[in-house]
Protein backbone atom coordinates (compact mmCIF):
# COMPACT_ATOMS: atom_id res chain seq x y z
CA UNK A 1 0.00 0.00 0.00
CA UNK A 2 2.88 2.38 0.53
CA UNK A 3 4.31 1.70 -2.66
CA UNK A 4 1.81 2.79 -4.30
CA UNK A 5 0.72 5.21 -2.12
CA UNK A 6 4.00 6.67 -2.91
CA UNK A 7 3.26 6.68 -6.29
CA UNK A 8 -0.08 8.51 -6.23
CA UNK A 9 1.62 11.23 -3.85
CA UNK A 10 4.39 12.13 -6.34
CA UNK A 11 1.85 11.61 -9.44
CA UNK A 12 -0.06 14.62 -6.89
CA UNK A 13 2.92 15.94 -6.77
CA UNK A 14 3.96 16.26 -10.78
CA UNK A 15 0.11 17.44 -11.44
CA UNK A 16 0.80 20.11 -8.96
CA UNK A 17 3.95 21.23 -9.93
CA UNK A 18 2.81 21.44 -13.63
CA UNK A 19 -0.08 23.69 -12.59
CA UNK A 20 2.28 25.91 -10.92
CA UNK A 21 4.17 26.18 -14.41
CA UNK A 22 0.70 26.96 -15.81
CA UNK A 23 0.92 29.81 -13.34
CA UNK A 24 4.08 30.73 -13.90
CA UNK A 25 3.78 30.60 -18.06
CA UNK A 26 0.76 32.68 -17.53
CA UNK A 27 2.32 35.29 -15.61
CA UNK A 28 5.77 35.54 -17.71
CA UNK A 29 3.74 35.92 -20.69
CA UNK A 30 1.63 39.53 -19.44
CA UNK A 31 4.64 40.26 -17.99
CA UNK A 32 4.14 43.52 -20.00
CA UNK A 33 -0.18 43.58 -19.68
CA UNK A 34 -1.77 46.86 -18.67
CA UNK A 35 -3.28 46.32 -15.15
CA UNK A 36 -2.89 42.42 -15.28
CA UNK A 37 -2.69 40.56 -11.54
CA UNK A 38 -0.38 37.79 -11.26
CA UNK A 39 -1.52 34.43 -10.17
CA UNK A 40 0.86 32.61 -7.48
CA UNK A 41 0.22 29.11 -6.14
CA UNK A 42 -0.63 27.97 -2.91
CA UNK A 43 0.06 23.95 -2.34
CA UNK A 44 -2.71 22.73 -0.14
CA UNK A 45 -1.86 18.26 1.42
CA UNK A 46 -4.64 15.77 1.66
CA UNK A 47 -4.14 13.44 3.70
CA UNK A 48 -4.65 9.86 3.78
CA UNK A 49 -3.51 8.77 7.40
CA UNK A 50 -1.60 10.74 10.36
CA UNK A 51 -0.81 9.82 13.55
CA UNK A 52 1.18 9.37 16.65
CA UNK A 53 2.29 5.85 15.25
CA UNK A 54 1.36 5.87 11.79
CA UNK A 55 1.70 8.35 8.55
CA UNK A 56 0.43 7.25 4.99
CA UNK A 57 1.40 9.36 2.31
CA UNK A 58 -1.68 11.29 0.81
CA UNK A 59 -1.29 14.02 -1.88
CA UNK A 60 -0.37 17.76 -2.67
CA UNK A 61 -3.13 20.01 -5.09
CA UNK A 62 -2.21 23.48 -6.15
CA UNK A 63 -4.22 26.04 -6.11
CA UNK A 64 -4.04 29.77 -7.54
CA UNK A 65 -3.21 32.14 -5.21
CA UNK A 66 -4.75 35.45 -7.22
CA UNK A 67 -3.16 38.87 -6.23
CA UNK A 68 -5.93 41.30 -7.13
CA UNK A 69 -5.07 43.24 -3.92
CA UNK A 70 -1.44 43.64 -4.97
CA UNK A 71 -0.22 47.14 -6.89
CA UNK A 72 1.66 47.28 -9.81
CA UNK A 73 3.88 49.90 -10.83
CA UNK A 74 1.93 53.10 -11.76
CA UNK A 75 3.83 54.74 -15.11
CA UNK A 76 3.03 57.68 -16.84
CA UNK A 77 1.35 57.72 -20.04
CA UNK A 78 1.70 59.90 -23.59
CA UNK A 79 -1.98 59.64 -23.52
CA UNK A 80 -3.67 61.92 -21.28
CA UNK A 81 -6.77 60.16 -20.55
CA UNK A 82 -5.56 57.20 -19.22
CA UNK A 83 -6.42 56.04 -15.84
CA UNK A 84 -4.23 54.18 -13.31
CA UNK A 85 -5.81 53.12 -9.30
CA UNK A 86 -3.41 54.45 -6.88
CA UNK A 87 -4.25 52.21 -4.05
CA UNK A 88 -7.35 49.95 -3.53
CA UNK A 89 -10.59 49.43 -6.03
CA UNK A 90 -11.52 48.75 -9.65
CA UNK A 91 -12.65 50.41 -12.75
CA UNK A 92 -16.58 50.18 -13.27
CA UNK A 93 -16.78 48.67 -17.08
CA UNK A 94 -19.06 47.51 -19.57
CA UNK A 95 -18.73 45.21 -22.68
CA UNK A 96 -20.22 45.81 -25.99
CA UNK A 97 -22.43 42.93 -27.53
CA UNK A 98 -23.66 44.54 -30.45
CA UNK A 99 -25.42 47.55 -32.13
CA UNK A 100 -29.30 48.37 -33.14
CA UNK A 101 -30.09 51.27 -35.39
CA UNK A 102 -26.25 52.88 -35.31
CA UNK A 103 -26.55 52.65 -31.27
CA UNK A 104 -24.07 50.54 -28.89
CA UNK A 105 -25.64 47.84 -26.93
CA UNK A 106 -24.32 46.41 -23.92
CA UNK A 107 -24.00 43.27 -21.59
CA UNK A 108 -26.30 43.67 -18.97
CA UNK A 109 -23.55 41.95 -16.56
CA UNK A 110 -20.99 44.07 -14.54
CA UNK A 111 -17.44 44.07 -14.83
CA UNK A 112 -14.66 46.16 -13.02
CA UNK A 113 -10.69 46.24 -14.28
CA UNK A 114 -7.68 47.88 -13.29
CA UNK A 115 -6.35 48.39 -17.11
CA UNK A 116 -7.02 52.15 -17.45
CA UNK A 117 -5.27 52.18 -21.24
CA UNK A 118 -8.88 54.23 -21.89
CA UNK A 119 -8.67 56.09 -25.35
CA UNK A 120 -11.91 57.43 -27.66
CA UNK A 121 -13.55 55.46 -30.14
CA UNK A 122 -14.77 56.39 -33.09
CA UNK A 123 -18.64 57.00 -31.12
CA UNK A 124 -17.31 59.14 -28.24
CA UNK A 125 -16.87 56.26 -25.60
CA UNK A 126 -14.02 56.02 -23.65
CA UNK A 127 -12.74 52.22 -24.21
CA UNK A 128 -9.64 50.52 -22.64
CA UNK A 129 -7.26 48.31 -25.02
CA UNK A 130 -9.08 45.05 -24.02
CA UNK A 131 -11.95 46.50 -25.40
CA UNK A 132 -14.25 47.31 -22.13
CA UNK A 133 -16.14 50.38 -21.73
CA UNK A 134 -15.26 52.90 -18.94
CA UNK A 135 -18.48 53.69 -16.48
CA UNK A 136 -19.52 56.64 -14.36
CA UNK A 137 -21.98 58.56 -13.05
CA UNK A 138 -23.90 61.37 -15.20
CA UNK A 139 -23.90 64.86 -13.46
CA UNK A 140 -26.32 67.29 -13.56
CA UNK A 141 -25.62 71.26 -14.63
CA UNK A 142 -24.69 71.93 -11.69
CA UNK A 143 -21.95 68.82 -11.68
CA UNK A 144 -23.33 67.04 -9.15
CA UNK A 145 -23.07 63.35 -9.89
CA UNK A 146 -26.38 60.88 -10.47
CA UNK A 147 -24.88 58.42 -8.02
CA UNK A 148 -28.05 55.77 -8.62
CA UNK A 149 -26.81 54.59 -12.02
CA UNK A 150 -23.76 53.70 -13.90
CA UNK A 151 -23.68 54.65 -17.37
CA UNK A 152 -20.74 54.26 -20.69
CA UNK A 153 -19.36 57.08 -20.34
CA UNK A 154 -19.80 58.85 -23.97
CA UNK A 155 -18.77 62.20 -25.45
CA UNK A 156 -21.31 63.53 -27.41
CA UNK A 157 -21.81 67.10 -26.80
CA UNK A 158 -19.80 68.22 -29.07
CA UNK A 159 -21.04 71.56 -29.36
CA UNK A 160 -21.61 74.34 -27.04
CA UNK A 161 -24.57 76.67 -27.20
CA UNK A 162 -24.06 79.83 -26.64
CA UNK A 163 -24.43 82.26 -23.99
CA UNK A 164 -25.84 85.98 -23.82
CA UNK A 165 -24.11 88.43 -22.03
CA UNK A 166 -25.60 88.89 -18.88
CA UNK A 167 -23.51 91.46 -17.08
CA UNK A 168 -20.44 93.48 -18.05
CA UNK A 169 -17.50 95.32 -15.90
CA UNK A 170 -15.77 98.59 -17.20
CA UNK A 171 -12.68 100.04 -15.56
CA UNK A 172 -11.57 102.68 -16.58
CA UNK A 173 -10.57 106.38 -15.75
CA UNK A 174 -12.29 110.00 -16.87
CA UNK A 175 -10.07 113.29 -16.49
CA UNK A 176 -10.92 115.68 -13.61
CA UNK A 177 -9.81 118.96 -16.11
CA UNK A 178 -12.80 120.47 -17.44
CA UNK A 179 -13.43 119.04 -20.37
CA UNK A 180 -16.97 118.89 -22.57
CA UNK A 181 -15.23 116.86 -25.21
CA UNK A 182 -17.47 113.48 -25.75
CA UNK A 183 -14.91 110.69 -25.24
CA UNK A 184 -15.74 107.28 -26.40
CA UNK A 185 -15.52 103.47 -25.82
CA UNK A 186 -16.96 100.38 -27.03
CA UNK A 187 -17.27 96.83 -25.91
CA UNK A 188 -18.58 93.52 -27.70
CA UNK A 189 -21.32 91.49 -26.51
CA UNK A 190 -23.31 88.94 -27.45
CA UNK A 191 -27.02 87.90 -28.18
CA UNK A 192 -28.97 85.24 -27.53
CA UNK A 193 -27.82 83.78 -30.88
CA UNK A 194 -23.94 83.64 -29.98
CA UNK A 195 -24.25 87.06 -32.53
CA UNK A 196 -21.26 89.56 -31.76
CA UNK A 197 -22.58 93.24 -30.99
CA UNK A 198 -21.24 96.15 -29.99
CA UNK A 199 -22.15 98.30 -27.77
CA UNK A 200 -20.63 102.02 -27.54
CA UNK A 201 -20.30 104.54 -24.24
CA UNK A 202 -20.34 107.93 -24.89
CA UNK A 203 -19.58 110.00 -21.80
CA UNK A 204 -19.83 114.02 -21.71
CA UNK A 205 -19.17 116.50 -18.73
CA UNK A 206 -21.87 118.54 -18.09
CA UNK A 207 -20.51 120.40 -15.24
CA UNK A 208 -17.77 119.95 -12.57
CA UNK A 209 -17.97 116.11 -11.16
CA UNK A 210 -21.10 115.45 -13.18
CA UNK A 211 -21.26 112.94 -16.70
CA UNK A 212 -23.90 112.49 -18.85
CA UNK A 213 -23.50 108.40 -19.89
CA UNK A 214 -24.87 107.83 -23.48
CA UNK A 215 -25.54 104.01 -23.97
CA UNK A 216 -25.97 102.64 -27.80
CA UNK A 217 -26.06 99.56 -29.80
CA UNK A 218 -25.98 99.88 -33.79
CA UNK A 219 -27.26 96.54 -34.08
CA UNK A 220 -30.07 96.92 -31.65
CA UNK A 221 -33.63 98.26 -32.57
CA UNK A 222 -33.62 101.09 -31.37
CA UNK A 223 -29.76 101.59 -31.54
CA UNK A 224 -30.30 104.35 -28.77
CA UNK A 225 -30.64 102.75 -25.42
CA UNK A 226 -30.96 105.83 -22.91
CA UNK A 227 -28.59 108.03 -20.87
CA UNK A 228 -28.14 108.68 -17.32
CA UNK A 229 -26.08 111.20 -15.11
CA UNK A 230 -22.95 109.91 -13.29
CA UNK A 231 -21.92 112.19 -10.36
CA UNK A 232 -18.97 112.05 -8.32
CA UNK A 233 -17.35 112.80 -5.49
CA UNK A 234 -18.94 116.26 -3.83
CA UNK A 235 -21.51 116.37 -7.15
CA UNK A 236 -23.47 113.71 -5.32
CA UNK A 237 -26.50 114.60 -2.61
CA UNK A 238 -24.46 112.40 -0.54
CA UNK A 239 -21.08 113.27 -0.97
CA UNK A 240 -18.14 110.92 -1.17
CA UNK A 241 -14.71 110.73 -2.08
CA UNK A 242 -13.52 112.86 -4.86
CA UNK A 243 -13.00 110.83 -7.60
CA UNK A 244 -15.34 108.10 -6.52
CA UNK A 245 -19.12 107.51 -7.99
CA UNK A 246 -21.85 109.01 -5.88
CA UNK A 247 -25.28 108.63 -7.22
CA UNK A 248 -26.42 108.04 -10.47
CA UNK A 249 -29.56 110.20 -12.01
CA UNK A 250 -32.25 111.55 -14.46
CA UNK A 251 -31.98 107.98 -16.41
CA UNK A 252 -33.81 107.92 -19.67
CA UNK A 253 -34.54 105.05 -21.95
CA UNK A 254 -34.04 101.46 -21.23
CA UNK A 255 -31.54 102.40 -18.61
CA UNK A 256 -32.03 101.63 -15.02
CA UNK A 257 -30.62 103.22 -11.99
CA UNK A 258 -29.78 101.41 -8.62
CA UNK A 259 -30.16 103.59 -4.95
CA UNK A 260 -26.49 104.87 -4.34
CA UNK A 261 -25.53 103.04 -0.80
CA UNK A 262 -21.96 103.43 0.20
CA UNK A 263 -20.08 100.14 -0.60
CA UNK A 264 -22.48 99.39 -2.59
CA UNK A 265 -21.99 98.02 -6.08
CA UNK A 266 -22.62 100.92 -8.62
CA UNK A 267 -24.71 99.23 -11.45
CA UNK A 268 -27.15 100.33 -13.35
CA UNK A 269 -29.53 97.97 -16.14
CA UNK A 270 -30.13 98.71 -19.95
CA UNK A 271 -32.14 96.28 -22.36
CA UNK A 272 -30.91 96.14 -26.03
CA UNK A 273 -33.27 94.12 -28.79
CA UNK A 274 -30.64 92.36 -31.06
CA UNK A 275 -33.81 90.70 -32.94
CA UNK A 276 -34.74 88.68 -30.68
CA UNK A 277 -36.55 90.21 -27.74
CA UNK A 278 -34.55 92.71 -25.05
CA UNK A 279 -31.84 91.42 -23.83
CA UNK A 280 -31.06 92.99 -20.29
CA UNK A 281 -27.40 93.55 -19.50
CA UNK A 282 -26.18 95.10 -16.27
CA UNK A 283 -23.36 97.20 -16.35
CA UNK A 284 -20.72 97.40 -13.67
CA UNK A 285 -19.15 100.89 -13.09
CA UNK A 286 -17.28 99.83 -9.61
CA UNK A 287 -18.90 100.65 -6.35
CA UNK A 288 -20.37 103.47 -4.34
CA UNK A 289 -17.59 105.65 -2.62
CA UNK A 290 -14.75 103.61 -3.87
CA UNK A 291 -11.75 103.87 -6.08
CA UNK A 292 -12.52 101.11 -8.39
CA UNK A 293 -14.22 100.93 -11.80
CA UNK A 294 -15.09 104.12 -13.24
CA UNK A 295 -12.76 107.05 -11.63
CA UNK A 296 -12.38 110.79 -12.14
CA UNK A 297 -9.19 112.09 -11.37
CA UNK A 298 -6.55 113.73 -12.71
CA UNK A 299 -3.87 111.95 -15.48
CA UNK A 300 -4.68 113.20 -18.81
CA UNK A 301 -7.01 111.44 -21.21
CA UNK A 302 -9.63 109.25 -21.19
CA UNK A 303 -8.55 105.69 -20.62
CA UNK A 304 -10.23 102.38 -20.72
CA UNK A 305 -8.08 100.20 -18.04
CA UNK A 306 -10.02 96.96 -18.62
CA UNK A 307 -13.56 95.11 -20.17
CA UNK A 308 -15.28 92.25 -18.97
CA UNK A 309 -18.41 90.36 -20.10
CA UNK A 310 -19.73 86.78 -19.41
CA UNK A 311 -21.43 86.31 -23.03
CA UNK A 312 -19.60 83.60 -25.24
CA UNK A 313 -20.45 82.72 -28.52
CA UNK A 314 -21.25 78.97 -29.76
CA UNK A 315 -18.35 76.61 -29.44
CA UNK A 316 -16.95 73.45 -31.11
CA UNK A 317 -15.36 70.41 -28.90
CA UNK A 318 -11.80 71.28 -29.03
CA UNK A 319 -10.22 68.48 -26.11
CA UNK A 320 -11.68 66.13 -23.11
CA UNK A 321 -9.97 65.86 -19.74
CA UNK A 322 -10.48 63.93 -16.88
CA UNK A 323 -9.35 65.23 -13.60
CA UNK A 324 -8.23 64.24 -10.40
CA UNK A 325 -11.10 64.22 -8.13
CA UNK A 326 -12.74 61.54 -11.35
CA UNK A 327 -14.72 64.31 -13.05
CA UNK A 328 -14.80 64.23 -16.84
CA UNK A 329 -15.11 67.95 -18.73
CA UNK A 330 -14.84 68.74 -22.22
CA UNK A 331 -13.50 71.79 -23.22
CA UNK A 332 -14.28 74.21 -26.34
CA UNK A 333 -13.60 76.59 -28.62
CA UNK A 334 -15.25 79.62 -27.20
CA UNK A 335 -13.34 78.90 -23.98
CA UNK A 336 -16.08 77.02 -21.86
CA UNK A 337 -15.84 73.73 -20.34
CA UNK A 338 -18.20 71.10 -19.31
CA UNK A 339 -18.31 68.04 -16.52
CA UNK A 340 -20.21 65.34 -18.48
CA UNK A 341 -19.38 62.58 -16.17
CA UNK A 342 -17.69 61.58 -12.79
CA UNK A 343 -15.72 58.28 -12.58
CA UNK A 344 -16.36 56.11 -9.48
CA UNK A 345 -13.83 53.59 -7.82
CA UNK A 346 -15.66 49.93 -7.15
CA UNK A 347 -13.92 48.30 -3.78
CA UNK A 348 -14.90 44.73 -3.09
CA UNK A 349 -14.82 43.34 0.85
CA UNK A 350 -12.53 40.53 -0.69
CA UNK A 351 -11.36 41.49 -4.32
CA UNK A 352 -9.20 38.40 -4.14
CA UNK A 353 -12.40 36.31 -4.65
CA UNK A 354 -13.29 37.87 -8.25
CA UNK A 355 -13.97 35.83 -10.75
CA UNK A 356 -11.03 36.45 -13.35
CA UNK A 357 -12.16 36.78 -17.24
CA UNK A 358 -10.30 37.82 -20.59
CA UNK A 359 -9.14 40.90 -20.62
CA UNK A 360 -8.11 41.60 -17.37
CA UNK A 361 -11.83 41.97 -16.42
CA UNK A 362 -13.66 40.58 -13.24
CA UNK A 363 -16.33 39.88 -12.26
CA UNK A 364 -18.23 39.48 -8.51
CA UNK A 365 -18.73 36.21 -6.95
CA UNK A 366 -20.77 35.54 -3.71
CA UNK A 367 -16.87 35.26 -1.80
CA UNK A 368 -16.17 38.58 -3.52
CA UNK A 369 -18.96 40.45 -1.95
CA UNK A 370 -20.96 42.98 -3.25
CA UNK A 371 -19.41 46.62 -5.26
CA UNK A 372 -19.25 49.80 -3.43
CA UNK A 373 -18.80 52.50 -5.21
CA UNK A 374 -17.17 55.90 -4.00
CA UNK A 375 -15.10 58.66 -5.34
CA UNK A 376 -11.79 58.62 -5.59
CA UNK A 377 -9.55 58.57 -2.47
CA UNK A 378 -12.76 58.52 -0.28
CA UNK A 379 -14.07 55.46 1.98
CA UNK A 380 -11.31 53.56 1.60
CA UNK A 381 -10.67 53.77 -2.43
CA UNK A 382 -7.52 54.31 -4.06
CA UNK A 383 -6.49 57.87 -5.90
CA UNK A 384 -6.77 58.55 -9.94
CA UNK A 385 -3.63 59.40 -11.45
CA UNK A 386 -4.36 61.10 -14.88
CA UNK A 387 -2.12 60.24 -17.48
CA UNK A 388 -1.10 57.40 -16.19
CA UNK A 389 -1.45 53.16 -16.16
CA UNK A 390 -0.81 50.57 -13.73
CA UNK A 391 1.53 47.88 -15.49
CA UNK A 392 1.46 44.33 -14.45
CA UNK A 393 2.17 43.25 -11.10
CA UNK A 394 4.59 40.65 -11.96
CA UNK A 395 8.21 40.25 -11.14
CA UNK A 396 10.17 38.48 -14.03
CA UNK A 397 12.90 37.91 -11.43
CA UNK A 398 10.86 36.36 -9.21
CA UNK A 399 8.88 34.00 -11.56
CA UNK A 400 12.17 32.69 -12.92
CA UNK A 401 13.24 31.86 -9.54
CA UNK A 402 9.84 29.96 -8.86
CA UNK A 403 10.06 28.48 -12.52
CA UNK A 404 13.37 26.40 -11.28
CA UNK A 405 12.00 25.85 -7.91
CA UNK A 406 9.06 24.26 -10.24
CA UNK A 407 11.54 22.38 -12.50
CA UNK A 408 13.33 20.82 -9.76
CA UNK A 409 10.21 20.04 -7.94
CA UNK A 410 8.78 17.82 -10.77
CA UNK A 411 11.86 16.44 -11.47
CA UNK A 412 11.86 15.15 -7.85
CA UNK A 413 8.76 14.11 -8.04
CA UNK A 414 9.66 12.11 -11.07
CA UNK A 415 12.23 10.72 -9.34
CA UNK A 416 10.05 9.37 -6.65
CA UNK A 417 7.62 7.59 -9.08
CA UNK A 418 10.92 6.00 -10.90
CA UNK A 419 12.04 4.47 -7.37
CA UNK A 420 8.29 3.23 -6.41
CA UNK A 421 8.03 1.55 -9.54
CA UNK A 422 11.44 -0.17 -9.54
CA UNK A 423 10.35 -1.09 -5.99
CA UNK A 424 7.13 -2.50 -7.52
CA UNK A 425 9.32 -4.75 -10.30
CA UNK A 426 11.46 -6.05 -7.37
CA UNK A 427 8.64 -6.72 -5.34
CA UNK A 428 6.73 -8.64 -8.29
CA UNK A 429 9.75 -10.55 -9.30
CA UNK A 430 10.36 -11.72 -5.74
CA UNK A 431 8.14 -14.73 -6.52
CA UNK A 432 11.07 -16.42 -9.36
Amino acid sequence: MSLFGSMNTAISGLTAQSRALGHIADNVSNSQTVGFKRTDTNFVNLLTESSATLHRPGSVIARPDYTNTVQGTVEQSENPIALAIAGQGFFSVALARGERNGQTLFDERQFYTRAGDFRLNDAGYLVNGAGYYLQGWAVDAAGNPDRSALLPIQVSQLVSDPVPTGRVAMVANLPADPDTTPMTSQVQVYDSLGRPETVTLDWTQTAPNTWTLSLSAPGAAPAALGTVEVRFGGAAATPVADGTIGEFANATGSIGIVPAAAGAPAELTFAADFGQGPQSITLNLGVFGQAGGVTQYAGGEYSVRNWTQDGVPPGAYSSMAIRENGDVAITYDNGRSRVIARVPIATFPDPDRLERLDGQAFMRTMASGEASLSDAASNGAGKLAVGSVERSNVDLATELSKLIVAQRAYTANTQIVSASDQMLMDTINMRR
